[in-house]
């Protein structure tokens, strides 16, 4: 057995805990090349039938291919697709684009809030109706108090400081000093009524795991992630008023490996895109804190 298919095998077995301790669980689907790898585990690990809501934060501010492959992949795979929206903020134009608030203050609004609001079921859900291909209004309120995600210890600062199942209270704000140990393959899933538990399959991985294991599974990718002509492409994927690509002539997945390998991105940090990181200290500390993904 291979180091993937350990990092396979791992991730399989946490789905499949998850889904047997939790009521009401969701998964975020940020679109993006980690969440999809943890969207083609799921498949996996429930012999290709995903058996719970796959959750998108839309800003609007989504650069548009992310949008197309979301429902794309949406009607392809027939998956159980729900967004949610922060609308009034969007309407206000209480956002960084409209330049009334910075991109901290924006991310909060546009993604930490309709979040929160989305998975408590107080804000309005939209879910993909598959006989006639549009989201229409969710008739189910009831909140998620599991949610799977697709975070990486070695992606950002705080992100190493999670647990594979990490407690959060019911709005959802982490205290990182207040985690049970995991050891042994020893996880804590029976939290007190109200907890709301973030589950993490793919802590263990590394950015180069998860281009492998996309080369090895042949899983779709969005191509903003793939140089087009321009030496430039994307190597994290968010908000197009607060993302940048990076320098790179990387065309394909084998390139995106062999330049990971290289180290010719060693100093170079994999968020160093998102601004809004810049922003808070270079790190993401401080949005998770109040419920970030």
């Amino acid at each position: 057995m291979d180091h993937l298919d350990q990092l396979e095998n791992t991730s399989i077995h946490l789905l499949r805990e998850a889904y047997a301790n939790f009521n009401n669980m969701c998964m975020l689907w940020s679109i993006g090349k980690d969440s999809t790898v943890l969207l083609w585990l799921a498949k996996k690990a429930f012999l290709g039938h995903v058996p719970f809501s796959l959750v998108h934060i839309d800003t609007s501010y989504k650069i548009p291919e992310m949008i197309e492959y979301r429902d794309r992949l949406t009607a392809e795979w027939n998956l159980n697709m729900v967004y949610g929206m922060n609308t009034e903020a969007i309407e206000s134009k209480s956002t960084f684009p409209d330049g009334n608030i910075d991109r901290i203050s924006c991310c909060k609004v546009l993604k930490t809030e309709a979040l929160k609001n989305t998975l408590s079921g107080r804000w309005p859900r939209y879910r993909y109706n598959h006989l006639i291909g549009k989201y229409e209004q969710d008739s189910n309120t009831e909140p998620y108090t599991g949610v799977i995600v697709g975070v990486r210890a070695d992606e950002e600062g705080s992100r190493s400081k999670e647990r594979y199942f990490s407690a959060r209270d019911k709005e959802n704000d982490w205290d990182i000093a207040d985690q049970p140990p995991e050891m042994w393959n020893q996880y804590k899933t029976d939290f007190a009524p109200g907890t709301h538990v973030r589950v993490h399959p793919l802590l263990d991985w590394t950015e180069l795991n998860i281009w492998e294991y996309i080369q090895r599974e042949n899983i779709p990718t969005v191509s903003l992630y793939y140089d087009q002509g321009q030496g430039k492409r994307y190597r994290s994927l968010g908000c197009y008023p607060c993302t940048n690509a990076i320098d790179s002539t990387a065309k394909n997945i084998e390139e995106i490996i062999e330049e990971l390998k290289s180290g010719k991105l060693a100093n170079i940090a994999e968020r160093s895109g998102r601004a809004q990181d810049a922003e808070d200290g270079g790190g993401l500390e401080t949005l998770r804190r109040d419920g970030y993904m």
